[in-house]
């Protein structure tokens, strides 16, 4: 029997417990105080009164926006790694996880609860009496979106999933089926067209009300939607709405893109709003060395992403010709790598130098405790020197959507679709080198331009939580996540070059099974008209 069964027949036997001793004390009470209002949450027959109850309960969607969470995802993926060997996101990357498992309940349950708090402002909100109509569209057409981005994470996750588009009885959830993922996605593409195609979300906003939902949020969460459902065509569109609009540009420089200096840049369409003291993340101490006030580790990148980064020429490691040198691999390389990544010998935020090669004594040697990075790399973007006084209070923003995924939507649909031109390649340039000395690639053939822009997605959007659903949709996780764990290239003691390989590393993914996660068997437990996915048992 393994800790989630048992942690699972715990928690049965508590709640039990609970009921019954509820049920006795029930049965010697006035009935009159069955009457009551619940004073754990407010009444939906005191609420939804007011516009300010609209903004409340439409700013509340916003909370359920992933956030630090995106780290998750890459985690579980090539490019990055679950530094903790007992956390139970290590058995997925292991694949030795089941329908018990409590992270991949854990996304589901999220995902839902933002779906009904969504279907809930789009139930109750026409009752208020608003006096400007323009801002109860505005307030539902927010709702609609919100509620479609968390459709756009559960899809890719778990394949057919419940489309809820209603509060429901205990009654409706038991009787709930699901529904195949393409009615999803043209569910999705549906709400996201009809918001986009008026005047009903501005395209900006005034700083009061930064970070909300605009219509090129929309657009852009409706490109990936079609990208991830493989409808090219709607696709590129909306990405070409987005491009040819002229609103929408690169940030000048990658390096600073995840600091404070660079929050609400023309870049980004859609993030997480924090604010230090009051609504604060802890991204720092997720990210960063461990010398950097024990900070966690808790996800690191691997030697599959830095291999991907290219040389300064523009070309594979394993071209003729690039200047790789495997004994140097970090130097004559793309500098989106330097920016990304911790690597040895860069100044840390409390001004210490990197020195994480498993000799070299410091706090941050690879494997010298569970605490430091197992790799000997760690993630550089969101870890602000700013954050170093409270590394646990961080009000960095976390960004969710940004131009360059557009750029790269736009150019792998075009290509899908057969119809490479001038646009394309305009794309991939602009991504490449709009900000920073990144060489134009030399690739003209329709596959190896494919291959340039899975790369290209892989390195420009690492660590943003995305990785995950391109290489489920691109059927290539059987290929690339197995393996052993490695990291940092480093000179041992007696001069050897060597590579850190992870300890109890080994990753695996069965092809027949791990492309989809398992239903929760909580869900199934409540609701047996849920089936569960193949190879994933009855």
């Amino acid at each position: 029997m393994n800790n989630n069964m048992i942690t699972k027949i715990f928690h049965r036997i508590n709640y039990m417990i609970i009921v019954a001793l509820f049920a006795v004390g029930i049965s010697s009470c006035d009935e009159s105080l069955l009457e009551t209002v619940p004073n754990d949450r407010i009444s939906s027959a005191i609420y939804w009164q007011t516009p300010n109850d609209a903004l409340l309960a439409v700013n509340s969607l916003y909370n359920d926006l992933d956030g630090v969470d995106i780290f998750y995802y890459d985690a579980l993926t090539d490019i990055a790694h679950t530094n903790d060997p007992f956390d139970v996101q290590a058995n997925i990357e292991k694949g030795i996880y089941d329908a018990l498992n409590t992270r991949v309940d854990g996304r589901w349950t999220a995902a839902y609860k933002g779906i009904a708090a969504a279907n809930a402002v789009l139930e109750n909100v026409d009752k208020i009496t608003f006096t400007d109509e323009a801002l109860l569209k505005r307030y539902k057409a927010e709702a609609t979106v919100l509620r479609a981005y968390q459709y756009i994470r559960l899809v890719p996750l778990f394949g057919d999933v419940p489309l809820v588009k209603n509060t429901l009885t205990v009654e409706d959830a038991r009787n709930l089926t699901r529904t195949p993922a393409a009615d999803v996605w043209n569910f999705v593409d549906e709400e996201l067209a009809a918001v986009t195609s008026g005047t009903d979300l501005p395209e900006s906003y005034d700083a009061k009300n930064k970070g909300r939902i605009t219509k090129w949020a929309a657009l852009g969460l409706k490109a990936r939607a079609a990208l991830y459902a493989g409808n090219y065509r709607k696709a590129a569109d909306a990405a070409a709405l987005i491009i040819n609009s002229g609103q929408i540009s690169l940030y000048p420089k990658y390096e600073n893109l995840f600091g404070y200096a660079a929050e609400g840049n023309s870049e980004v369409l859609l993030d997480k709003q924090f604010i230090k003291d009051l609504f604060r993340n802890n991204v720092f101490s997720v990210l960063a060395p461990y010398s950097q006030k024990n900070a966690n580790c808790s996800f690191v990148p691997t030697k599959k992403l830095i291999d991907l980064y290219e040389t300064a020429d523009g070309k594979k490691i394993t071209d003729a010709g690039s200047g790789y040198d495997a004994d140097l691999p970090y130097d004559n390389r793309d500098p989106r790598l330097h920016f990304s990544i911790f690597l040895a010998g860069d100044i840390l935020p409390s001004g210490i130098t990197f020195q994480p090669a498993p000799n070299s004594g410091t706090a941050d040697a690879a494997g010298v405790t569970y605490h430091s990075s197992t790799t000997g790399l760690n993630i550089k973007k969101y870890v602000n020197a700013e954050d170093y006084v409270d590394i646990g209070n961080c009000g960095i923003n976390i960004i969710l959507l940004r131009y360059a995924e557009v750029l790269l939507t736009y150019a792998e649909a075009k290509i899908e679709l057969n119809e490479v031109d001038q646009s394309v390649y305009d794309a991939i340039n602009l991504v490449r080198n709009g900000r920073d000395d990144v060489k134009l690639p030399s690739v003209t053939t329709p596959a190896g331009l494919k291959e340039l822009v899975r790369n290209e997605r892989a390195v420009e959007l690492s660590f943003e939580g995305l990785r995950l659903a391109d290489i489920r949709r691109w059927k290539i996780a059987e290929t690339v996540v197995p393996g052993e764990v490695q990291g940092l290239t480093f000179v041992d003691d007696d001069g050897a070059v060597k590579i850190v390989q992870v300890a109890s590393g080994l990753r695996a993914f069965r092809a027949d099974r791990d492309y989809l996660w398992p239903i929760p068997q909580k869900e199934r437990d409540l609701n047996p008209n849920l089936t569960q996915n193949p190879n994933w048992g009855n």
